[in-house]
């Protein structure tokens, strides 16, 4: 059975890798890379340099992307319809390993929050092996030079699909990821701020802070400008009750 490393690679800046994740490069024989086309070139550009700088010997083993119903009404069905398509293209793409090999797949950010790849290689006779990598909330943070949490408290992380959802007031602290909407834009609660940020840890980074009913506006113009300049972007946000 080959061995297949999960790669945390962080949210975007080669300088996130960890060092148990340069040592784990360089231990590849195989990258799997999943293809999304040309919208993420500058993701393709940064993997691609984070593999240049830390890999051996190795090659590369394109794997076209599933398309997937970004709206369907059973959206739960769904995503496990879209992971068994998944697994089947990387069953095949796992079948040009040698005997003995060492397969890696990198993941954005960490493998553990928000991320399809362990649950599609769960599926497939395979070893695998986690290397954590810099989640986006981490880099937010830091970032906007901020703690998570208020003593004693918790937080809650989820996703600009359920945020409406699960908006209440004994929640204090919601960071929020996924969300090509802004669904924060349409709490109509006083007393709130957000800690935004986009391309975290890249030389594109983008900042935005303040009360949300101030700067919600400005936040939604800057979006847009940014995601039509560069064709994609990766943002998250932390909504803090005061």
């Amino acid at each position: 059975m080959n061995q297949i490393f999960v790669i945390g690679i962080g949210p975007g800046g080669v300088d996130q890798l960890t060092v148990q994740a340069t040592r784990a490069l360089a231990s590849v024989d195989v990258f799997f890379v999943l293809d999304k086309g040309d919208a993420t070139a500058d993701l393709v550009a940064v993997r691609s340099e984070m593999i240049r700088l830390y890999a051996g010997r190795h090659r590369v083993v394109d794997i076209p992307e599933v398309p997937r119903d970004r709206q369907p009404a059973d959206y739960a069905a769904a995503v496990l319809t879209w992971h068994d398509a998944r697994a089947a293209v990387y069953e095949t793409a796992l079948a040009q390993l040698a005997p003995g090999e060492v397969g890696a797949f990198l993941v954005w950010g960490d493998p553990a929050l928000y991320d399809s790849t362990l649950r599609i290689l769960d599926r497939l006779p395979v070893e695998i092996t986690v290397i954590p990598g810099v989640t986006s909330v981490a880099a937010l943070t830091a970032a906007h030079r901020i703690v998570l949490h208020r003593i004693g408290e918790s937080v809650h992380i989820t996703t600009g699909r359920r945020l409406l959802a699960e908006w209440g007031p004994e929640l204090n602290d919601v960071v929020v990821m996924l969300d090509s909407h802004l669904t924060c834009l349409q709490i109509a609660e006083s007393g709130l701020d957000i800690y935004w940020g986009a391309y975290l840890g890249t030389a594109d980074e983008a900042l935005l802070s303040g009360s949300l009913a101030e700067v919600g506006a400005e936040l939604a113009i800057l979006r847009a400008e940014l995601k039509q300049r560069k064709g994609w972007i990766m943002d998250t946000y932390l909504i803090r009750r005061r």
